[in-house]
């Protein structure tokens, strides 16, 4: 991987100046929810090798007398370290290869539009905003991913929802969701970008699953069925169709 602005981490890829004060506060506030995500699953044999990691970058980050950029740094740090670590290991989901179905964007809220191409940038898809700041929008959110087969049996379940209408900005088919984890690695096009949660379902989408249940794509009572937060690690435009490959071969978040 290549970050070619010389003001990023070449390590982990971060950029303070990406970083407002409120997207630092509200990230560390999910600080052990993030180191949580990124060590799921982990083999028992792969703890040893991984726990301190993740208690440094816990105990980092409450380290107040630290300024706020620094905090973030050293979570993300610790966080690409944790996927590079179990990636080195071979504790990675299967490559796997799909396409992009659609591509969605809109000037704030639900649906978001289809569009046949987008130019993806460090903050995610140009002309795309969100609405309302305080949930949204912090670089490891610049870009939503989810499944048009996930989509498609929502539907057949009866739930009205169709891609992009929960805000998705890249419907992809063909990849087995059940297998994704916060640190894999996606090639979308000539974008790489890597997951780092799933995304909390929100009321703005009840409309669109009957009874207003949006339980219906939360990680923790379905799992598979969630959308993807992703963070951007070489930027590029997508095109509808464009090849999708997870774990590509050599995969890096540096």
């Amino acid at each position: 991987m290549d970050f070619i602005d010389e003001r990023r981490c070449p390590e982990c890829g971060f950029e303070a100046g990406e970083w407002n004060g409120q997207d630092s506060l509200r990230t560390l506030v999910h600080v052990d929810a993030l180191v949580g995500r990124w060590t799921d699953g982990l083999p028992p044999e792969r703890h040893g090798e991984v726990a301190p990691t993740a208690r440094s970058v816990v105990e980092g980050t409450h380290d107040e007398s630290v300024e706020l950029s620094e905090r973030v740094h050293r979570l993300w740090h610790g966080l690409v370290s944790i996927a590079a670590t179990r990636r080195v290991a071979g504790d990675v989901p299967p490559t796997d290869e799909g396409a992009v179905t659609q591509l969605n964007r809109s000037n704030g809220g639900v649906p978001k539009q289809a569009v046949h191409s987008v130019m993806v940038e460090w903050r995610g898809i140009v002309g795309d905003t969100q609405a309302t700041r305080v949930h949204h929008g912090r670089p490891w959110q610049a870009l939503c991913l989810w499944s048009a087969e996930v989509i498609d049996a929502l539907a057949a379940e009866g739930h009205p929802v169709a891609p992009g209408a929960a805000g998705e900005n890249v419907t992809i088919s063909g990849i087995d969701w059940t297998t994704l984890r916060a640190g894999t690695i996606l090639d979308i096009g000539p974008v790489r970008c890597q997951l780092s949660a799933p995304a909390q379902p929100c009321r703005k989408n009840r409309r669109w699953f009957v009874g207003g249940d949006i339980g219906q794509m939360d990680h923790d009572r379905h799992p598979g069925r969630s959308r993807w937060y992703a963070s951007v690690l070489r930027t590029g435009t997508v095109t509808t169709r464009d090849r999708v490959v997870v774990e590509p071969e050599g995969a890096t978040s540096a």
